[in-house]
């Protein structure tokens, strides 16, 4: 692979911008210096980047790419593609696929594919159930990013809602545990009472009533009791309430927290207004709640008490997300749109650049762990994305890469956009075309 010389780009990095030129060589950062300080040479493949960002790649901590099982819904080499097309060089999946990924054989399977199939760098949750502690201590935590907890609903046998079950999880997990909080008995209450209500069918806008502030409460409260008694180190994925933000403090540094969270685009882009236009197609769970709990969700993430964006891209199909309320899935693709739709809010003065950059690379790089991976430093893998600002495009089907062929953003002009997307070195996007034998590495953690 020939060494790479990027030249004039607009660095956004460990809450700096500057102007500089960086070499790759080799899949890793070679050098980044001040402009023309590294000459040109013909053996380079040479980037005249200015006027574009250049940022780390993200790493995107929460998707479901469907595979396997599950794949006329996704796969994995179809939303890598689309997640390298967004700017996300690296992700980790979740273990509700077909099967559920409850052993070490399944897990070890899903990255025999994903080395196979995959654009983009790559981890896999272990899954956890009621009864495969014995599984869950094998896992290695220098090469696995953590351990999946859905203390809420899930697909298959993955709900853990037996207490003994959840203490011996988080008393004996090796790695760190991730969770997704609601409380079933409160929905299942609340699904009941609307099924009544609504024999017919209900609009999409009940479903944060039916997922409400308090399943997401009652859940959230327990796991971090839990991890407070038996000192796990837990992550709570997707907030999505005001209440579920106090769990949480911005008084330590992230390296130190025992305890984080991560926000989802959606939260932060939708609110229960919504519902009424888009209906199924911003159906997620947690679901998309009051626009108080969007800006308290703001708010956090600013503060410092929200540590992560991520997607939680969970694509189903058209005809899938079209049927009653009662009987469509939950979940939606985003990974091709997280980068430049925060990019644009940070232009709108929501938060600035140079923290959503934090929260969507340099912040998951050290939470995980993740070995040479999240920032723009000399010896580290050259995972990194230039974006063209003030370059308005409209999200159409004609440009969705998801294999559903569909986003929640559609018809949203976006002001941002990825020009060209380095995976380890390698060029695997440049301006709408597709570099399809780039693949990705698995991802290692300093543990």
């Amino acid at each position: 692979m020939p060494a790479t010389l990027i030249r004039n780009a607009t660095l956004i990095n460990e809450g700096k911008r500057f102007v500089a030129d960086v070499l790759i060589r080799d899949a890793f950062i070679e050098k980044i210096a001040e402009p023309g300080v590294i000459l040109e040479n013909s053996n380079f493949t040479n980037i005249d980047a200015k006027g574009l960002l250049l940022i780390p790649g993200v790493i995107d901590d929460q998707v479901h790419f469907r595979e396997p099982g599950l794949t006329y819904k996704a796969d994995i080499q179809s939303e890598s593609r689309a997640a390298i097309a967004g700017g996300i060089t690296s992700y980790m999946e979740m273990p509700n696929t077909i099967p559920n990924v409850l052993t070490q054989e399944l897990l070890e399977e899903k990255y025999q594919l994903a080395a196979q199939k995959s654009m983009a760098n790559f981890s896999f949750y272990m899954g956890a159930s009621n009864d495969n502690l014995d599984e869950i201590v094998k896992t290695d935590p220098k090469n696995v990013c953590g351990i999946k907890v859905f203390m809420g609903s899930s697909t298959g046998n993955m709900l853990v809602d037996d207490e003994h079950s959840l203490s011996k999880i988080f008393n004996n997990s090796p790695t760190l545990v991730a969770v997704h909080c609601e409380d079933e008995t409160t929905i299942r209450q609340n699904l009941s009472a609307f099924r009544k209500k609504f024999p017919n069918g209900a609009p999409a806008r009940v479903h944060p009533q039916i997922r409400s502030d308090k399943a997401c409460y009652l859940s959230s409260s327990k796991a971090v009791e839990l991890a407070k008694k038996y000192n796990t180190r837990l992550h709570i994925l997707h907030l999505s309430t005001a209440i579920e933000t106090s769990l949480f403090t911005n008084e330590i540094p992230l390296e130190e927290k025992q305890i984080t969270a991560e926000v989802c685009l959606h939260h932060l882009w939708f609110s229960d207004k919504d519902y009424d236009q888009k209906g199924n197609f911003i159906k997620w769970n947690p679901a998309i709640k009051s626009e108080e709990d969007r800006q308290a969700l703001w708010e956090a993430l600013r503060s410092g008490k929200i540590d992560v964006i991520a997607t939680d891209h969970a694509p189903h199909t058209f005809e899938e997300k079209s049927r009653p309320y009662f009987e469509a899935p939950s979940g939606g693709p985003m990974v091709q749109h997280l980068l430049p739709a925060m990019l644009d809010l940070a232009q709108k003065g929501y938060i600035t650049t140079e923290m959503a950059i934090d929260k969507m690379c340099h912040n998951p790089a050290m939470l995980f762990k993740i070995q040479k991976r999240g920032f723009i430093r000399e010896g580290y893998y050259a995972d990194l994305v230039l974006v063209e600002p003030n370059q308005p495009q409209n999200v159409t089907s004609e440009n969705i890469h998801y294999k559903c062929g569909w986003s929640p953003l559609e018809g949203t002009r976006l002001n941002h956009q990825v020009r060209y997307t380095f995976v380890n070195g390698a060029i695997a996007y440049e301006n709408g075309k597709f570099n399809e034998e780039v693949r990705g590495q698995r991802l290692l953690f300093d543990r």
